[in-house]
């Protein structure tokens, strides 16, 4: 990986933040239920599944109840944290989701605001498996 992709030193201090809220809408710590899912996101928050489809707010924030009533039972792992900013207040944070032997490399659109961290957009796109 080049220098230029790794994060930015005067930015460790937010990637620390960001990284304690992902993996978003994956575990109760990080705000996986639905009340915590509105208050993790702006209202024009949207997302690209790892499946290709594109999830607006409440559809996200219902499959967050159906995850309450029937929580799966997996095995999570992150790695490769990388945060790179995009405004002042605007931040793109990049990682891969392992989830047992499935894994996704995962971005989130985080804005800071005055309420907090507010994701914007998050996208999982599968990672093709090595021969």
């Amino acid at each position: 990986m080049s220098d230029t992709m790794k994060s930015m030193p005067r930015l460790e201090d937010v990637l620390a933040e960001l990284r304690e809220r992902e993996p978003i809408f994956h575990r109760p710590e990080s705000g996986a239920g639905p009340g915590d899912g509105e208050q993790i996101t702006e209202e024009t928050f949207w997302e690209i599944g790892a499946s290709g489809q594109r999830y607006s707010r409440p559809e996200v924030l219902d499959i967050l109840s159906q995850r309450v009533a029937h929580p799966p039972r997996e095995h999570l792992r992150t790695e490769g944290f990388e945060c790179h900013p995009l405004s002042p207040s605007l931040y793109l944070l990049t990682y891969v989701l392992w989830q047992e032997q499935r894994g996704s490399r995962r971005t989130t659109l985080w804005r800071r605001t005055v309420d907090g961290w507010k994701a914007v957009f998050h996208q999982g796109t599968l990672l093709t498996p090595r021969a």
